[in-house]
């Protein structure tokens, strides 16, 4: 019989759940490190929420140990790459608390139209100052989403309904989708300038870090009140507090912060700021939702093998892993790669297969795209929720088998359609095992996608190469691999080389300012 070790406090009906599932459980909590250590070996599934730290550590004493559920959706404390070195999954509940967590941003929203906070301190200190607290109906105002995904949608939904007007800024909502959720689908140039409300509801990424930057924030309405229940580090925390300072920003709610927790900070006593402590999931009903849910997860692995809400695996049945895996460790590299490269807002993906990928399930194979392209702008994405996760932004997801043979033994070519004009990348197996790419955008080159790397456009003309390499050995940047293509002679030509270090911004601005030079990234796999 499967055991399984519960560790923080939850619902207690999780362990009835694996109770009746034919689990065994132990609900110990409150252990140190070397207590778990101590007992952890018993065990075949472990059950946390965010106050176990599952280390490296913890892990090299888990002996028996199969998969890890966190009831909730962040994984920080769980050191995700020693648990797959282990072979053990770790799942998460990445939907338990949104409607907590969208109810929890409409209050924070509400707070700030009428000044609640300062009001109860004024009228609770013995004031009377009713001629001070101006507020502000949200009847007929302006809401702009940054993040439409199914929190934001809950908040969309909510706000229609107390009459306001939403707009939506999100690469992966489509026109359809858009107009499904009775939202107006904008550039996010276009939300900063119009909302009267701003609240966030986007994971933590390169991407999305800082997103309300100091730049973005100058951008917006005067006046303009921004709620964050989202994840710390979306918000340029010294600019948000120069913005409210200067009366720009009347307001601001942040449930969530860079550094948490979060004890002191510049903002805290600044007119017009409201702070809670990262409450959004804290709700009886969402905790429980998320504990039953883990549970049921857990209980279905153990029992059945079924995966649902995996971080570190695909959804794959015994006998088809081992001829998949290599055809998705490509697949997910090309969707990586298209989602970096791809500007514009997507509205539909296809992904073909020719040759001996042709012959295998594709679905592994279009779950591991579409992991490898949203994974760009999401934290929570994996192969099992990636279909789920396209579907519920209204992104057009085709599959094409062709039984022809091409130029290769196997291809997968993943194409997607932006408001800027088709993109297409395509990539082979060399040795049925190593994935390479094969075409960039109609131009033909091979490369291994590997680490960081620098994608270049440019004019192709005599002597480029060199002065792009003298650049990066000035910059004290060494290349590790080095690739090339052209449309044609003098035509536009793509660099891609991979370096042993990240590429830095001022990096990019320098290869930018080099004649010839169209376009200049950075990429990382």
């Amino acid at each position: 019989m499967p055991k399984v070790l519960i560790s923080d406090k939850m619902d207690p009906n999780a362990a009835a759940i694996f109770r009746a599932r034919g689990v065994e459980v132990d609900e110990i909590t409150g252990q140190t490190p070397e207590e778990l250590m101590a007992i952890i070996g018993q065990y075949d599934g472990l059950a946390i929420r965010s106050s176990t730290k599952v280390t490296k550590a913890i892990l090299d004493h888990a002996t028996n140990l199969k998969v890890i559920g966190r009831a909730g959706i962040g994984v920080d404390n769980v050191d995700i790459p020693a648990a797959s070195a282990k072979g053990v999954v770790v799942m998460n509940t990445p939907f338990g608390n949104s409607i907590t967590t969208a109810e929890h941003a409409i209050a924070l929203m509400f707070a700030l139209a009428r000044q609640l906070p300062e009001a109860d301190a004024s009228t609770q200190a013995g004031k009377w100052e009713k001629n001070r607290f101006m507020g502000v109906e949200l009847t007929s105002k302006t809401l702009g989403l940054i993040g439409a995904g199914n929190i934001g949608s809950i908040v969309a939904d909510r706000a229609l309904g107390l009459k306001m007007k939403v707009i939506a800024y999100d690469p992966f909502l489509t026109p359809e989708r858009a107009l499904e959720l009775g939202v107006e689908k904008v550039a996010l140039d276009d939300l900063l300038a119009r909302a009267d409300f701003i609240t966030l509801h986007t994971p933590l990424t390169d991407q999305t870090r800082n997103i309300l930057s100091a730049e973005n924030l100058a951008k917006t309405k005067k006046g303009v009140r921004i709620i964050n229940c989202a994840r710390g580090g979306l918000i340029d925390e010294a600019a948000l507090k120069a913005g409210l300072d200067s009366g720009h920003i009347a307001g601001a709610a942040l449930d969530v912060f860079q550094t948490e927790p979060a004890k002191e900070s510049p903002l805290f006593g600044t007119p017009g700021f409201v702070s809670t402590p990262h409450l959004g999931a804290s709700t009886t009903e969402a905790q429980v939702n998320v504990a039953l849910q883990v549970a049921e997860q857990m209980a279905d692995y153990l029992v059945t093998g079924g995966i649902t809400n995996a971080l570190n695996v695909p959804s794959l049945s015994a006998e088809e892993a081992p001829k998949l895996k290599p055809y998705m460790a490509l697949a997910e590299k090309l969707g990586s790669l298209v989602g970096q490269l791809a500007h514009g807002a997507l509205s539909a993906i296809s992904v073909e297969v020719e040759g001996a990928a042709a012959q295998l399930n594709q679905k592994p194979v279009t779950s591991a795209v579409l992991a490898g392209m949203m994974r760009v702008h999401s934290d929570i994405v994996n192969m099992v929720n990636a279909p789920f996760l396209a579907k519920e932004r209204g992104l057009d997801v085709r599959e094409i088998r062709h039984d022809r043979e091409g130029d290769y033994h196997t291809l997968v070519r993943v194409t997607v359609k932006t408001d800027a004009g088709d993109k297409s990348v395509a990539g082979t197996l060399f040795g049925d095992a190593a994935p390479r790419l094969v075409e960039l955008f109609g131009i033909k080159v091979e490369a291994d996608l590997v680490g960081h790397m620098l994608y270049v456009v440019n004019e192709d003309a005599p002597g480029f190469i060199g002065r792009l390499g003298t650049l990066l050995g000035e910059a004290g940047v060494n290349i590790g691999t080095f690739h090339l293509g052209r449309r044609a002679a003098g035509g536009e030509a793509i660099v891609l080389l991979s370096v042993d270090e990240a590429v830095t911004p001022a990096l990019i601005a320098n290869v930018r300012a080099l004649p010839g030079v169209k376009t200049v990234m950075a990429l990382a796999f």
